[in-house]
């Protein structure tokens, strides 16, 4: 007769919208995670901060507690929901030491402590998995980390942040400026109270690093990725561009590249670009996020969907908690962390890129003339000039595509031109992208 096997005990850290969304489902279909896992499993509690507070799925009373760390260790795997850093290091480092398997979507935690948890995992054969930390319920962790393991990714391009891409599309769409566009975002869900931390670019950039440290098995350390965000893109950009067949979106950028001394590294930059409408990711519409993968043997590929939501989002967390749990049943090592190449992070100036500049500029002879010469003896030549007509103030605008450059000779390029007396102003600074 064969032995009853002890219950996989699960622990749930917070029960907000996705931790309460991942508890809920377990306790539903408690029965077809068991067929799907071999075993029993049992959710042992749910750790919260207020036995009391409100959440968006009924959990049984019982269930919830304050006390995290008894919690943590007495589980066989912990999910970790909390957000933050601080605490949530602390509560995963001990489950990690523990010997359970830890399931996170805490993408700033990652980006922040990643090898130190990797390194924690591999220490005792623990698994440490977060597919939800990047793109929602898009499957891309398992793919770049799995699938594309013997490939050679060249470059990612992501639209990792739902917040700044449905601001972006309804001033494309709509015509809408930044701050109609964001207050629309906030009344509909899609943007938090304070949404510094999406429109600044600080979100992206968490999930560009762990995105660059599993295409480039190499560690990206957060603070080496280059980040701008939103806040400066104006209506008139968005116009010209719509009329110019390109839109912006703001990108997640990670890529290989060869400095001028021949060093072979890898960039991971952040930033609003121009793309042409007819590249793939310029169809990514609303609050949805898409990953773009170059890859040298399976070419293109594009992961796209929903990028937050409860129920989205819990998707993810119990994929990779079902995974943990057969690994619990079958046996075998943990995953080991995505470094291996030590690949060096390069600065951000080395990386070649196009720009468009908008000036207003005096409406005078000779002005075209000695603006080019002023970007020639920058190193960058000039692709494409459009220009308007003068205004009553004696001012014209004037949008410069540039030909591909580094990025130094590019910024220095722009800040020259800031300083010229035939300009009265430099309106606006977009990269080109995906072409």
């Amino acid at each position: 007769m064969t032995p009853t096997r002890a219950p996989i005990r699960i622990a749930v850290l917070g029960a907000g919208t996705v931790g309460a969304e991942v508890a809920a489902q377990l306790l539903e279909h408690r029965e077809e995670f068991e067929a799907r896992i071999g075993a029993p499993i049992a959710l042992s509690g749910v750790a919260v901060r207020d036995l009391d507070a409100t959440r968006t799925r009924a959990l049984p009373r019982e269930l919830l507690t304050t006390d995290s760390r008894s919690l943590v260790l007495g589980a066989n795997i912990v999910v970790e929901l909390i957000g933050g850093v601080d605490q949530a290091r602390e509560l995963v480092l001990l489950a990690l030491e523990s010997g359970a398997d830890v399931v996170t979507g805490n993408k700033a935690l990652l980006a922040t402590h990643g090898p130190e948890l990797f390194a924690a995992a591999e220490r005792v054969g623990a698994q440490l998995n977060y597919e939800a930390a990047v793109g929602g319920a898009i499957p891309i962790i398992r793919p770049l980390r799995d699938s594309l393991a013997g490939d050679h990714v060249r470059r990612i391009l992501g639209i990792v942040n739902g917040t700044t891409n449905f601001v972006l599309d309804r001033m494309d769409e709509e015509g809408l400026g930044f701050d109609e566009a964001l207050a629309e975002a906030t009344r509909l869900g899609y943007a938090e109270a304070d949404p510094t931390g999406d429109v600044s670019g600080a979100d992206a950039a968490q999930k560009a690093a762990i995105l660059a440290g599993l295409a480039f098995h190499t560690t990206v350390p957060l603070e080496k990725v280059w980040v701008e965000g939103i806040t400066g893109v104006t209506a008139d950009q968005v116009r010209t561009a719509r009329a110019a067949g390109q839109v912006v979106k703001l990108l997640a950028i990670c890529e290989r590249i060869t400095a001028p001394d021949g060093t072979e590294g890898v960039s991971a930059r952040v930033h609003p670009a121009l793309l042409p409408r007819t590249h793939p990711l310029a169809a990514v519409r609303g609050a949805n996020n898409a990953v773009f993968v170059q890859a040298e043997s399976a070419g293109n590929l594009m992961f796209y969907g929903a990028g937050a939501g409860g129920p989205e989002t819990a998707s993810a967390v119990l994929g990779d908690l079902v995974s943990a749990a057969r690994r619990h049943v079958i046996g075998g090592p943990g995953l080991i962390g995505s470094a291996g190449a030590d690949l060096p992070v390069l600065d951000h100036g080395v990386v070649e890129t196009r720009y468009q500049i908008t000036l207003a500029v005096r409406d005078e002879p000779g002005v075209l003339a000695r603006l080019a010469g002023i970007v020639s003896e920058r190193g960058v030549s000039i692709e494409t000039v459009e220009q308007s007509r003068a205004g009553s103030d004696g001012t014209a605008s004037l949008v410069v595509g540039t030909h591909r450059a580094r990025e130094a000779a590019l910024a220095a390029t722009v800040e020259a031109l800031r300083d010229a007396a035939e300009v009265e102003a430099v309106l606006g600074v977009l990269r080109v992208e995906g072409e």
